[in-house]
């Protein structure tokens, strides 16, 4: 099925609204493009949480591709890799090919990793070209905005592409404008030194007049992947202000983590990922992953379809983790509804869900079923804690549930 059409009947379901509805429709309309080149939830925070034993099946949402990717590293039976944006299993699906077919780690170090050298192009044509399906193949030999094929990206800084990157460029630029400077933040050596930068040349613009009047505005944080339900959660959540709800979550990536650990904080502030150092990287571009991502590349499976629909098709009793991002903030309550009934369905003994959301609070104990819910346990203390661990500190929760043992 075409993206559009998926994400259209996913994401406008407000339709009782006329203002919400033409909301609804302008956000599936920009998601319909590529938005994340990398994936923006940590995979650590995600294993940490799972306990994922070898030979399990998982479902994850793909997005850039990297979670998909890292889960390999926990020699599971099969990864299904589920997006309604065909862009993004195209993405994924690029970062797999390089991964089975360039001729050792260095190779993928600097195709992935470094994205951004002209020796990047040969290693496309000669090891990776012949190996896309057929729809990805269609993406990345396209023409792009710019006017170059699309693997042209890979010479050109990757993951400054997407609408997200596209969002992270103009952020540095508002904040210059602003008399501030993100990129400062790159050249921290401690997390003492993240913070004064971080309080000097950023803390500052989230409390101008015009971020104030920003930040108001829905259609201004899209390219985030913010949706208009997400942002009306926020809204209720800021009774400060959303500018210092962002202002919190920002100083959170920026101050909470080092930096010379933390890829999502590299995206944001330097714009790259830091190739000199392991610890700096995604989990699946790191050295000590990279035999078992090989060994395990061919059990990871795209699917361009939805996450219901992905499982009404599975069997029975057959999953044991599902990773469902924050694709949950998208659905109303007959979607999420639909969801847990194959979820339920599908979950094996012991199976977990992990997921994130746009406020603190998690929407199943409001909107689902009282016997969908009765069957699955969750820790509010647990999901603190892993919400605090994850690095890519962009969401207000994260949440982790499993199913509960048959008496």
């Amino acid at each position: 099925m075409h993206t559009k059409t998926l994400i259209d009947a996913a994401v406008i379901n407000s339709s009782n609204s006329e203002r919400k509805g033409f909301a609804e429709r302008l956000f599936a309309h920009w998601s319909s493009r590529l938005v994340y080149a990398q994936t923006w939830e940590d995979p650590q925070a995600d294993i940490a949480a799972l306990q994922l034993k070898p030979g399990a099946n998982i479902l994850t949402i793909s997005s850039g591709g990297c979670n998909a990717l890292a889960y390999l590293s926990a020699d599971p039976a099969a990864v299904h890799a589920v997006d309604l944006n065909g862009a993004h299993l195209a993405m994924l699906e690029i970062k797999k090919q390089a991964i089975k077919h360039l001729p050792d780690y260095d190779a993928v170090l600097h195709f992935l990793g470094n994205a951004s050298q002209a020796d990047n192009l040969k290693r496309y044509q000669r090891h990776i070209r012949r190996h896309l399906s057929e729809d990805a193949s269609s993406f990345w030999e396209s023409r792009s905005l710019l006017g170059k094929p699309r693997f042209h990206f890979f010479s050109n800084n990757a993951y400054q592409h997407g609408l997200l990157g596209d969002f992270i460029g103009f952020a540095h630029w508002f904040v210059r404008l602003m008399g501030g400077d993100m990129q400062q933040l790159a050249s921290a050596r401690t997390m003492a030194e993240q913070t004064t930068l971080f309080e000097k040349h950023v803390a500052p613009v989230f409390d101008t007049r015009l971020f104030q009047f920003i930040a108001k505005q829905p259609i201004a944080l899209y390219s985030l992947g913010i949706r208009p339900a997400q942002f009306a959660v926020l809204k209720n959540e800021a009774k400060q202000g959303l500018h210092l709800l962002f202002k919190e979550r920002l100083r959170h990536l920026a101050c909470d983590f080092p930096l010379e650990q933390n890829c999502f904080a590299h995206q944001a502030f330097a714009r790259r990922y830091d190739t000199s150092s392991q610890a700096a990287l995604p989990m699946y571009l790191q050295k000590n992953h990279f035999p078992a991502l090989r060994n395990n590349i061919d059990r990871i499976y795209p699917h361009h379809t939805s996450l219901t629909e992905f499982l009404r098709q599975q069997p029975r009793a057959s999953m044991d983790a599902y990773l469902f991002l924050d694709a949950q903030d998208w659905m109303d309550q007959a979607q999420l509804t639909e969801l847990w009934q194959q979820v339920s369905r599908t979950a094996a003994a012991g199976a977990k869900v992990v997921f994130r959301t746009g406020g603190s609070a998690s929407p199943l104990e409001q909107m689902l079923p009282a016997h969908l819910l009765a069957a699955w346990h969750t820790d509010p203390e647990q999901n603190r804690r892993l919400h605090a661990s994850d690095r890519s500190a962009i969401y207000g929760g994260m949440h982790l549930y499993q199913k509960n043992a048959v008496a």
